[in-house]
């Protein structure tokens, strides 16, 4: 029986057992088991079911939140190494070795976490510098830019360009509500339709009004606001004539009932009646909480420190500035009461005070404060009469017999007599102010001021005005060999006590000083600051003394012609350069001021006279010869000019020479001789590339376009970096319409001479010429890359633009080239496009001062004023332009150079060069 017994029988059954699972035994659910299918929003069975519990969904979310507590032993939530995402045995009690345990692991995973500590904080901070390098922030990005505002200078601030306005038609212009007055014929015209009343007051009959017991009111027997006309029964009249009659009488009524009996004046003026009115409203322009809030801070400040002056004043000032005077009178007469030494409480209570409560204010500060000097000036300025006010100071200065401002003030209310000893008494009690002592020194004879002047001298020997005055009185008596002997002293006695006068201060010194001006301002040995200071005398007085020190110094000679050119006279300038020559004989500059200026002033012989005598002092010198020529020339002795060229081309045969010969023959029209003294000048200075210049354009003038081409290709060969040839080239292939080799020829001009601006300008206009505007634009983008500093380039630049990114392009352009001459006038032509007339005129102005020598400027300025200019603006122009005497420009030389115009003068091409302009930009 017992070995039949089956061994485990009687034994627990194996963890996940089911009974009858190998055989196939397995348990079914019905329906029955599980319940009827219900709906989530079916009730459920019971009918007091809290809220959220009411329906079966709401049942089923509980359950299912109950099992997601409930722990996951999933098999996807298993790892090898760490187990089980979650806690196996969470559901367990935890007990005191559980908590042991926990407390060995913690202990051993913070040591692990310490031996880690310095290379696992090293590894984030590297992963952090490289992620705040990958994604910077805002305000990193941004940083450098910020440094460099610090170098943004003020015109930069002012040219920074408007932000348009982003908002729409309708926001930017608001339809305001539109209030018109109504014609009093619509008022008589509604009262009649609306109006049909037959009877008529008997008050209005007897009265011509409502009568009120109360004069000065609205409704008095005067015609008024309830006047028949106005709200009349029967009339159906508006008469808004009595309207205003009724207005008028009351105003007038009130302004009586204001007036003062005594004087019969008026307390109120009539016609400021409205302005007093407005000046009553108070106008401290804050909110009435501010002010409370002050009101409560400043109380605190006065509750807890009462000796503090500043609290009692700004408490004062808070209610005047609300309109509360008499308030702030008691808080300030508090505030002496409570900090009775402070100077500045009793000021401000006197200035609060009316008049004569202000005199007594102040009369109670003196016995408080009878050293301070202001109070004794408010109080001499409280009073009205003079014997008060010199009463007052008198006062003042026997307790403060020191104070200079005291002195200055009681000395100023005196007659002469009486202030030159009041002044004597001043300089013994202080004796170290400069000013007492001039003061006295100007008072006083010439032998009492030279004795004046002394003392000053011994008791202040470090300024220098008292040497200065002393100076000017032995001037003033006639006494001029001592003032050479005072300055010598001066600078001797002051360079002992260790003063230094720079140079600034000589020159305001010498620009007040009369005959020994030259001396002192020798000293600072620059005209410069006069000139500035309009003191031309001084300068002239500066360059002859310069001219005695180094009279063989050819810039000091050249400065002083250039001075007496342009604040002198011809003949003063004349005279200088006669002098200057005879110091200077080998200064050609010299000799050709002196004999320019003899032909303008249309004294030709003389003018010759003076080229042969710098032709004897310097033999064989170019610029002579060549002044020579073209003052010959000039006045149409040609064949003069033609023998004078011979002999110069024999004698001092150089290019310019050989140049100016081919362009006199070539202005007549003797293209022959021209073409063969070209040809011989090409054999001895092949290299000159103005002569290939003028061999092309005189071929190309007689149509003649291989020749040129030939001409200028030989040029290259010879002068491959010149600019103008290459130019004249392009235009030449242009011209004859072979437009893709004047491409060609310009992109090998850029290869041989890389970054020249000219030239990648040119490229541009021809693209632009031959209606490609987008391959313009991209090569003036690569242009700009290549000469960034180019300031022609962003010049054509900035038109090149739609008209509304102009202005950005300008400011860009400003920012590269901000003292640019062809910038500043793109700038200039921009505001004019603009029609913003007064910043043109400025931006011209600006131009024309940066370089004077810009033909294209002054052209475009003159065609400016001619537009919106007057004529005086016009004559202004055209005058700076010809002493300025521009010779560069592209528009200015096309015209200069022009054959045609080879003897006109500067303001004829200034005229012509403004006809040629057009507003197109």
């Amino acid at each position: 029986m017992n070995k039949k017994k089956k061994p485990f029988l009687g034994m627990p059954a194996p963890l996940g057992y089911v009974p009858g699972l190998g055989r196939g035994a397995t348990g079914f659910t019905t329906r029955s088991d599980i319940g009827p299918a219900r709906d989530a929003n079916d009730p459920v069975d019971d009918r007091h079911a809290p809220p959220g519990k009411r329906t079966v969904g709401d049942q089923m979310k509980k359950n299912q939140a109950a099992d997601d507590d409930d722990e996951d032993l999933n098999d996807t939530n298993y790892d090898e190494f760490n187990g089980y995402a979650g806690s196996l045995f969470s559901s367990g009690p935890y007990e005191k070795d559980d908590e042991e345990a926990d407390a060995i692991y913690a202990a051993l995973d913070k040591r692990m976490d310490e031996r880690r500590k310095e290379r696992r904080e090293q590894r984030e901070k590297e992963e952090i510098e490289k992620y705040r390098m990958e994604r910077p922030k805002i305000q990193q990005q941004f940083s450098d830019l910020k440094r460099k505002l610090a170098e943004v200078t003020e015109e930069e601030w002012l040219s920074i360009p408007e932000v348009g306005d982003a908002r729409n038609k309708r926001q930017r212009n608001p339809r305001y509500e539109k209030l018109t007055p109504v014609p009093d014929s619509f008022f008589a015209k509604h009262l009649q339709t609306g109006e049909n009343h037959t009877s008529v007051d008997p008050r209005q009959t007897q009265f011509g009004g409502l009568n009120t017991p109360y004069p000065g009111g609205l409704n008095t027997p005067y015609p008024g606001g309830m006047t028949p006309g106005l709200m009349t029964p029967g009339t159906g009249e508006l008469d808004m004539r009595k309207i205003g009659q009724a207005r008028n009488t009351l105003m007038d009524m009130r302004l009586s009932q204001v007036s003062d009996s005594v004087s019969g004046q008026t307390v109120v003026d009539p016609k400021g009646y409205l302005t007093d009115l407005n000046s009553m409203i108070p106008t401290h322009g804050g909110d009435i909480n501010d002010i409370k809030k002050a009101r409560l801070l400043l109380k605190s400040v006065r509750e807890t420190n009462p000796h503090h002056p500043p609290a009692w004043i700004a408490s004062a000032r808070l209610e005047e500035v609300t309109g509360k005077l008499q308030v702030a009178r008691n808080l300030i007469m508090k505030g002496t009461e409570m900090c009775p030494k402070s100077e500045d409480v009793w000021l401000e209570a006197a200035r609060l005070q009316p008049g004569d409560t202000a005199k007594a204010v102040v009369a109670q500060a003196v016995r408080h404060l009878p050293q301070s000097v202001r109070i004794y000036i408010r109080a001499a300025e409280l009073e009205t009469d003079i014997r008060a006010k010199k009463r007052v100071l008198r006062k003042a200065l026997e307790h403060v017999p020191n104070s200079v401002r005291l002195w200055k003030a009681a000395v100023e209310l005196e007659e002469p007599e009486d202030a030159r000893i009041m002044l004597s008494r001043a300089v013994e009690c202080c004796p170290t102010s400069v000013e007492l002592w001039l003061a006295l020194a100007r008072l006083e004879t010439y032998e009492n001021a030279r004795k004046v002047l002394n003392k000053a001298r011994e008791n202040i020997p470090t300024d220098r005005h008292i040497w200065i005055t002393a100076a000017k009185l032995e001037e003033a008596n006639g006494n001029t060999q001592m003032v050479e002997k005072i300055i010598d002293r001066a600078i001797t006695s002051l360079r002992a006590n260790g003063v230094e006068i720079n140079r600034e201060q000589w020159i305001q010194v010498g620009c007040t000083l009369g005959s020994f001006k030259s001396r002192c301002l020798s000293t600072a040995g620059v005209s410069h600051g006069c000139v500035a200071h309009n003191a031309l005398e001084c300068a002239r007085a500066i360059y002859a003394y310069a001219l005695q020190v180094f009279p063989s110094k050819k810039s000091v000679w050249l400065r002083a012609a250039y001075f007496e050119k342009n604040h002198g006279t011809r003949e003063s300038l004349e005279a200088l350069l006669q002098r200057a020559v005879a110091h200077c004989p080998k200064a050609e500059v010299l000799w050709l001021m002196g004999a320019k200026s003899k032909w303008l002033a249309g004294d030709v012989p003389a003018a010759r006279s003076i080229l042969a005598l710098a032709f004897q002092a310097n033999p064989n010198s170019e610029e002579i010869w060549l002044a020579a020529v073209k003052l010959e020339s000039e006045n149409n002795e040609y064949e003069r000019a033609r023998r004078l060229l011979a002999k110069a081309r024999s004698s001092a045969p150089t290019a310019r020479v050989f140049m100016k010969s081919v362009k006199l023959e070539w202005v007549l029209g003797n293209i022959a001789a021209a073409q063969e003294l070209c040809e011989e000048a090409l054999k001895h200075y092949e290299d000159f590339p103005k002569l290939w210049m003028m061999k092309g354009q005189i071929e190309e003038q007689g149509e003649l376009m291989e020749k040129a081409r030939e001409a200028y290709n030989q040029g290259l060969k010879k002068c491959p970096h010149s600019t103008p040839l290459w130019l004249l080239l392009s235009r030449l292939e242009e011209k004859i319409g072979q437009l893709t080799r004047a491409r060609a020829i310009l992109e090998k001009s850029r290869l041989k001479n890389p970054k020249n601006p000219g030239l990648w300008l040119e490229s541009v206009r021809l693209e632009y010429r031959a209606g490609l505007k987008n391959i313009a634009n991209t090569l003036m983008a690569k242009a700009l890359q290549e000469c960034p500093n180019s300031g022609i380039l962003w010049s054509e630049a900035v038109f090149l633009e739609a008209r509304p990114q102009r202005k950005t392009k300008s400011v860009d352009a400003l920012k590269k080239c901000e003292h640019d001459p062809h910038v500043l006038l793109a700038v200039a032509k921009l505001f004019w496009s603009e029609r913003k007339i007064t910043k043109a005129r400025e931006w011209f102005h600006r131009t024309v001062k940066i370089d004077s020598d810009l033909g294209d400027a002054w052209a475009f300025f003159y065609k400016f004023e001619l537009q919106h200019g007057t004529e005086e603006q016009q004559e202004e122009v055209r005058k700076r332009c010809e002493n300025a005497e521009p010779r560069h420009g592209e528009l200015w030389c096309t015209v200069s150079k022009d054959i045609t115009n080879w003897q006109r003068k500067i303001g004829e091409i200034l005229v012509l060069v403004a006809a040629r302009i057009k507003n197109t930009f």
